[in-house]
């Protein structure tokens, strides 16, 4: 068995990945159907070729047209069921999924509530047909007011115990710091919701400080920038927050010329803590597992890496505390099963079988 395949098997936990970013193009073109909504093209091939990344601009226009064809709480519903059907093949137990409900609304006037009860809708289903589950970051685009960003965090406090595990901040770090949404921050971390916004992606350290300081982040989407300053990581390292590391995203937005330059060893051997996803994958060419794959074969991880980065995930997740440690035994017992299974060392390269 080679590590690729052990890796297509092996359980895994995502803690970032965008709902809508998410979006398989089969999935894309049923809702433009049903929504009227002309895309660039009407195959399942050509909406592959105009979802292929090229610059942050194409994204944006993507990302938006993809949006428009969110028209109806059971699109949504649609969307979710999908994407949860695509975890499960990939053998991700349990993901943090980030969801922009703003756009929808402000879009298509679709009030939150609908919104979220069209996500647990398929959520519910999910969990009782795939055994895959998933729990909601509900997050501030940052081109928003401040005082939309409060019309957000009361949705998110509204949603606690009800699908919404955090809230997060994304869209374009230039220009909008983190300071702009403290007051949000504020609020729903006073009612209990953890922060996990993006910061250190396209912005450099400052906006990690941003978001440490006046965001009190939990967890930091991306956070790879942060070895730019030799006191952020120092800081990171003595608190250990996590950084959700999104390898082939990186590459895309330019962050890294190209994987075999990614800073990911670099982190690692700063003592940093840190967790492996996709991001948007099917709009970098990308999958959990493959980004898995990347990087195993780039720089040459075991197993061992490979098992500690999923319970990294784990361990940093906003789970229940019994919950937590119920995923952790199923996520050991599953690599210990399928290691013994295939009679496979710690070492096992990509040629190996």
């Amino acid at each position: 068995m080679s590590l690729t395949s052990f890796i297509q098997a092996m359980p895994k936990v995502e803690l970032h990945v965008h709902l809508e970013g998410a979006t398989r193009p089969e999935t894309l073109l049923t809702l433009a159907r049903r929504n009227h909504v002309k895309l660039p093209s009407d195959t399942v091939e050509g909406i592959r070729q105009w979802y292929a990344f090229t610059d942050f601009s194409h994204f944006i226009e993507v990302y938006l047209a993809l949006c428009q064809c969110i028209c109806t709480p059971e699109d949504i519903e649609v969307l979710t069921r999908e994407f949860l059907q695509g975890q499960a093949a990939q053998h991700i137990l349990y993901s943090e999924v980030t969801y922009t409900a703003f756009t929808h609304f402000r879009q298509h006037q679709l009030p939150f509530e609908e919104q979220l009860q069209a996500i647990n809708r398929a959520r519910h289903w999910a969990e009782q047909e795939l055994g895959v589950s998933m729990g909601i970051v509900l997050d501030i685009s940052r081109d928003v007011s401040p005082d939309e960003g409060m019309i957000i965090a009361d949705w998110a406090i509204r949603g606690m115990g009800n699908g919404i595990v955090a809230f997060g901040l994304g869209g374009p770090e230039i220009g909008h710091p983190p300071e702009k949404f403290q007051a949000a921050f504020d609020r729903v971390r006073a009612a209990g919701l953890p922060s996990v916004p993006h910061a250190g992606e396209i912005a450099g350290p400052e906006s990690m400080w941003g978001a440490l300081r006046a965001l009190h982040a939990d967890r930091i989407g991306h956070g790879v920038r942060c070895l730019e300053d030799p006191e952020l990581v120092a800081e990171l390292r003595a608190r250990q927050i996590p950084l959700e590391v999104c390898p082939t995203s990186n590459v895309c937005l330019k962050v890294a010329p190209d994987i075999a330059s990614h800073p990911l060893p670099h982190l690692l051997d700063e003592g940093l803590y840190v967790t492996i996803n996709s991001d948007d994958p099917p709009m970098f060419n990308t999958t959990l597992t493959e980004e898995y794959c990347t990087i195993a074969e780039t720089f040459s991880f075991d197993i061992e890496h490979l098992q500690q980065f999923v319970l990294n995930a784990v361990n940093v997740s906003f789970l229940p505390e019994d919950q937590r440690i119920s995923l952790e035994c199923t996520v050991k017992q599953e690599f210990i099963r399928l290691k013994e299974e295939h009679h496979i060392h710690s070492t096992l390269t990509q040629t190996d079988s």
